[in-house]
């Protein structure tokens, strides 16, 4: 059974959630940070029932108390690590900011479709959530306690974790110098070391760094980090940006960590871009609940891509699909030279829309058959690569996933348009269910 009298939040293990109810509703943060629109970010609650009269439509608007925190990732008060205690409740979801470091707690449980503002938490530092240091928040007040990491084991860079409790380890990644990201993105900061390149490996009970592995030029910007989802498992992959590459850590032998690169997205040679080169940027990837097939997103190139990732160290292209991005057949940029020899692909049109933007962030249904997807990365690089999208709104797209053979094939009738929201287009960035998902759940 995948719900029992008593227990916590979430499920007993990921192949039990993937029985779990098919989502109804998703929440997702609405940014209006560098869109020229001075309202406040908020959190969009969207009907994705499809049996309900307002499937495919915002159904609740919770504002933030604030202008221009620019609402990033999100995470829950509790998820299937508490299955066994029944004292524990998935019912606050916690949003930092990226650029105000403020901190806000919303009641998703007193009504799922419509949250409040539970608690705000102000700024203790305002490049809190990029500097490679972690905030511990007390679980039930939300007090801030302090830093999470011993004293002087911070990382230069921070960005994205996860942890495995059973091998007492967590995992974090590197984005950039706040400074550096805040407006844009330049090569320049690059050579400057202005950006990350390393994963960190702490000891989950003592909270001591106790290593760093450099992905090296290769490996530069890692983002997005995954765990496999069973909790024996002691390996993952790591999404890096600027190279188009996935790399695989994993525990070796001597009960050390190492990684090794498994996937390259090849960059394309092109005319009428802002460089000669363009990478594919790999931005947010995700893996199946029963570890089966990894997916992300390619934000300049414009494609999702999917792999079966059964081999482990040999993960094989299984699906592929263009979402818009910054090649269309009929735009301005040429592909002068594509190593993988691909033809441009033509604009993606849903429901009468000409999508702007590229997919971005992911998230895939408890049984792997749909994969939802918005077009924001960041109000700053979504203003510098894809200026339509800041005048246009962003989009939330649902493709349908074949989980035998694999392939990826866009559903039609599923469209939400943030660009007609009341106060204007907004920029919708990460996807989260009430009862957990992909992307939030650790099993112990």
């Amino acid at each position: 059974a995948t719900k029992c009298t008593g227990c916590g939040p979430g499920y007993k293990s990921p192949l039990d959630a993937m029985k779990g109810p098919r989502e109804e509703i998703v929440y997702l943060p609405c940014i209006y940070r560098n869109t020229g629109i001075q309202k406040p970010d908020y959190l969009a609650t969207v009907d994705v029932d499809p049996k309900s009269p307002t499937y495919c439509q915002v159904i609740h608007r919770l504002p933030m108390p604030n202008l221009n925190d620019e609402l990033h990732h999100s995470g829950w008060n509790a998820c299937s690590s508490c299955f066994g205690d029944s004292s524990k409740k998935r019912n606050r979801l916690i949003l930092p900011s990226l650029i105000s470091s403020r901190v806000y707690i919303v009641d998703t449980g007193t009504d799922p479709r419509a949250p409040q503002m539970h608690k705000v938490k102000g700024h203790p530092s305002t490049d809190m959530f990029l500097s490679g240091g972690f905030i511990l928040l007390d679980g039930e007040t939300f007090e801030v306690v302090g830093n999470w990491e011993l004293p002087g084991e911070a990382a230069p860079f921070g960005y994205d974790f996860w942890y495995q409790p059973r091998h007492n380890v967590m995992m974090s990644t590197e984005w950039g110098a706040p400074k550096a990201l805040a407006d844009g993105f330049s090569m320049e900061h690059v050579k400057e070391g202005h950006y990350g390149s390393k994963i960190h490996v702490w000891d989950w009970t003592t909270h001591k760094r106790l290593q760093s592995l450099d992905l090296g030029e290769e490996g530069a910007i890692p983002l997005e980090i995954r765990f496999l989802h069973d909790p024996t498992a002691t390996e993952g992959y790591v999404g890096c940006a600027l190279q188009g590459t996935v790399f695989r850590f994993y525990r070796t032998p001597k009960g050390d960590w190492a990684a090794e690169k498994v996937i390259h997205v090849p960059s394309k040679k092109v005319e009428g871009w802002a460089l000669p080169v363009m990478p594919s940027l790999i931005t947010d990837i995700l893996i199946s609940l029963d570890d089966h097939f990894l997916y992300f997103s390619n934000w300049l190139h414009g494609d999702i891509r999917q792999y079966d990732i059964t081999d482990r160290r040999n993960p094989r292209l299984a699906g592929q699909l263009f979402l818009g991005g910054s090649i269309p057949n009929d735009g301005p940029v040429k592909v002068v030279e594509d190593p993988e020899n691909q033809s441009q692909p033509p604009p993606r049109t849903i429901k009468g829309k000409r999508i702007p933007g590229s997919p971005q962030m992911l998230q895939l249904s408890l049984d792997g058959k749909r994969l939802y997807v918005t077009t924001s990365l960041y109000s700053g690089w979504d203003k510098q690569f894809y200026p339509e999208m800041i005048k246009e709104g962003s989009v939330m797209m649902q493709i349908d996933v074949d989980t035998a053979n694999g392939g990826l094939k866009v559903n039609e009738n599923f469209l939400v348009d943030f660009g007609k929201e009341p106060n204007g287009p907004a920029l919708a960035h990460e996807l989260r269910y009430p009862g957990g998902d992909c992307t939030s759940d650790i099993w112990l």
